[in-house]
């Protein structure tokens, strides 16, 4: 196989529907849409299931690929999170792979992409989900060439949550659903995502009896999953970042995982293995090296935070989710020097209990 380059772009949206950074980087040259394998982006809505901002970003994401890149757009994974409370900063993470002539490099970043088959509505939420979720992972680190789990740092799922008229349409079908609330599929489906990531990267056992797991022990967990819910899609788009032979170029990957979400220090420790050592905030030449900051963030379920009480799980106005993203990416930023991270909400079974996986990708030069 051609050796192959990971490139990662952060492009700045001004709203759902601005794709005038990313028009202006393909036109210059520095994006080539037929090498672009994924599109991570932070929208602006609510991040539950009626923000439709992230269909919306996605549909206009897609017409953007369609037109400069016709043969390769329907390829491109679109996982769009929505949710950019406090200072996070409405942005696009572009990955592309390219086939270079530049020599190999041990440990250069390695990605792969996988769709699942869409996900019948009584499946979600069960271990019929975990396991095309596992599937679809080994399928995403064949095609990033990654043989050992080990070897894997990060997998982003997207996955799809139940409407009414799906739930509707199930039970048409003699089918019930593991729940018939909305909002609740949207942490059953993430939940056992995740766990589909921790049985494809041996992280979880495969005897484990995850239909009575999914969504209740949260001591069984993946340390590098990070899924999100939403209603624009069926199926699960799968994104995987690690190391494998056969990879060149200056971009290098680690992952740490906050035990709860003033836990930066994991996150300090992993940027200086990345080589970015810094005892505060990173100054101004070593954030430039920083490429991107994915993270997940999850209030607490015990309603408390280093054994103080928080509200995060009493707020009947803003959801859980919406105050953790805010609170983990203050955080996150104040260590790193800017807010333009992806910080995804809902951390069902990635990381332990009110903590979450964190991937940092840093060019080497």
């Amino acid at each position: 196989m051609a050796t192959r380059r990971a490139f990662v772009h952060r492009v700045p949206m001004g709203a759902p529907d601005d794709v005038s950074a990313l028009q202006a980087a393909m036109a210059q040259g520095r994006i080539d849409p037929a090498a672009i394998v994924a599109i991570l982006g932070k929208t602006e809505g609510n991040g539950c299931v009626n923000d439709f901002t992230r269909g919306f970003a996605s549909m206009v994401l897609a017409r953007t690929l369609a037109a400069a890149s016709p043969a390769t757009a329907d390829g491109v994974c679109l996982v769009m999170s929505g949710g950019t409370e406090g200072g996070l900063s409405p942005h696009a993470t572009v990955i592309e792979s390219r086939a270079t002539d530049e020599p190999a490099e041990a440990g250069a970043l390695a990605v792969g992409r996988a769709r699942t088959r869409p996900l019948p509505a009584e499946h979600l939420g069960r271990r019929e989900q975990v396991d095309s979720v596992a599937d679809g992972v080994r399928t995403a680190m064949a095609d990033a060439g990654i043989a050992d789990p080990r070897d894997v740092h990060f997998v982003q799922v997207k996955c799809p949550l139940l409407t009414a008229g799906r739930v509707a349409e199930a039970e048409a079908r003699g089918q019930r659903t593991a729940t018939r609330d909305t909002l609740k599929s949207m942490g059953l489906s993430r939940a056992a995502s995740a766990l589909g990531v921790g049985l494809a990267l041996d992280e979880i056992p495969l005897t484990t009896a995850f239909d009575t797991v999914i969504g209740t022990d949260f001591s069984v967990y993946s340390g590098r999953a990070s899924t999100s819910a939403g209603v624009e899609l069926a199926e699960h788009e799968i994104v995987v970042l690690g190391t494998a032979p056969g990879w060149a170029g200056p971009l290098r990957i680690d992952h740490a995982v906050m035990a709860d979400g003033l836990d930066v220090e994991p996150v300090r420790a992993a940027l200086a293995r990345l080589g970015l050592e810094a005892a505060g905030q990173l100054d101004p030449h070593q954030r430039g090296r920083l490429v991107a900051l994915l993270a997940k963030a999850e209030a607490g379920s015990t309603g408390r935070l280093r054994g103080f009480r928080h509200t995060m799980l009493d707020d009947s106005d803003l959801s859980a989710t919406r105050h953790a993203r805010g609170f983990v990416a203050g955080a996150l930023g104040s260590l790193v020097g800017h807010a333009e991270i992806y910080v995804s909400g809902g951390a069902e079974h990635q990381g332990p209990d009110g903590g979450g996986p964190v991937a940092l990708i840093v060019s080497s030069r």
